[in-house]
Order: structure tokens, then C-alpha cells, then sequence
């Protein structure tokens, strides 16, 4: 959160800068005594961007690895808890494992021929 914070703190004040910058400048050529708000604001914009790129790389690099960290260990935790899920819902199935089942014993064959088979007489 630390870093969140630094880094937008850092965006808005580069963010004030510009526009500062950008309205001195525009004071300064035309000696006007009012200040036109949107252009001023575009242009302190697109300054701000620009610059973020290159002045805030640092910090957006530690942001960055603070939220990698946060999201593999969010990832982490919801894989324990499906694997915990799959785990209790394959015992809630079959709570107990089942013996395999015993093929049931065949009959002794008979030295008698079954009635179909007596030889005729």
C-alpha cells in the first residue's frame, strides 16, 4: 500500500508541476491576466505522462513487484483452498474405501451329466 501511495503521490505532484510550469510559460508570452483552463490542463497532462515514464521508473518498478507479490500469493492461497475443497468433497463422496469386490466362487463340476446331457438309451 506504502508504494500505491508514493507512486500517485508522485504522479500528482509531477502532474502539478507541469501545469504550474505550463501556465507560467503561458503568463509569461502572453502577459494575459486570466489562464484558459483547458489547454494548460492537456498539455500539463500529456507533459505529466511523458515524464512519468522516464522520472518515476523506480517507483513504478516497486509497485509493480509489490503487486506480483500480492497477486501470486492470492493465487497461491486459492489453490490450497480448491485443493482443500477437491480433498473434502472427494470424502464426502465416498466416505469410507470400499473392498474390492470378490468374484464369487464357481461350482465344482459334477461327475453326472445334467439331465440335458444323459446319453439316451
Amino acid at each position: 500500500m506504502k508504494e500505491f501511495v508514493i507512486y500517485t503521490a508522485s504522479r500528482i505532484a509531477l502532474f502539478v508541476a507541469a501545469y504550474a510550469v505550463v501556465v507560467g510559460i503561458y503568463l509569461a508570452v502572453t502577459g494575459a491576466d486570466s489562464i484558459p483552463l483547458f489547454w494548460p490542463f492537456l498539455v500539463a497532462i500529456v507533459i505529466s505522462s511523458v515524464g512519468s515514464v522516464y522520472l518515476l521508473k523506480g517507483q513504478r518498478a516497486r509497485f509493480a513487484a509489490v503487486v506480483e507479490r500480492r497477486a501470486q500469493a492470492a493465487s497461491r492461497r486459492f489453490e490450497q483452498a480448491r485443493a482443500k475443497e477437491d480433498l473434502e468433497q472427494d470424502s464426502a463422496q465416498d466416505p469410507e474405501p470400499r473392498p474390492e469386490p470378490r468374484p464369487e466362487p464357481r461350482p465344482e463340476p459334477t461327475s453326472d451329466p445334467r439331465p440335458d446331457q444323459r446319453p439316451e438309451r
